[in-house]
């Protein structure tokens, strides 16, 4: 069976009428701002995410999306997902209450350890952001 991402069959359809958000905690809060970085979004516009996996978030001030390389990053930390559910391109993503970016894609660089989640958004480590470990993440 062909993926329908590969055909393009959706275009700029959404097909996600409905949805809960997916909610965890900040386990790493990371540091570090970055050129170069190389990472090569993937052409699916949606990931199933599981409660207890844990998951990397990364921002770039690009104009990504999926398929795009992204280069110009900042680290933001890892979460611990506690609410599973799907998350799709688009997507906010809120730490501590404050949208921090928009879900542009994803990278499976480190798969099956965890999955980079890549954010369009200010290019600010979470060091940077003053964000702290167990703050509250919701997706969606």
């Amino acid at each position: 069976m062909a993926d329908p991402y590969a055909r393009n069959m959706f275009g700029d359809f959404n097909p996600y009428f409905a949805k809960r958000p997916v909610t965890g905690r900040l386990v790493v809060v990371l540091d570090g701002v970055f050129n170069g970085r190389g990472l090569q979004l993937i052409k699916p516009s949606s990931r199933a995410l599981l409660a207890g996996e844990i998951h990397e978030l990364i921002i770039t001030d690009e104009d990504a999306k999926p398929g795009s390389q992204v280069d110009r990053i900042a680290y933001l930390g890892f979460f611990e997902v506690e609410k599973g559910g799907v998350i799709v391109v688009g997507d906010p993503v809120k730490v501590g209450g404050k949208v921090v970016g928009r879900i542009a894609g994803y990278d499976e660089t480190h798969m099956p350890n965890h999955l980079n989640i890549v954010l369009t958004g200010e290019r600010v480590s979470g060091r940077e952001r003053g964000v702290a470990l167990e703050v509250g993440l919701v997706i969606g």
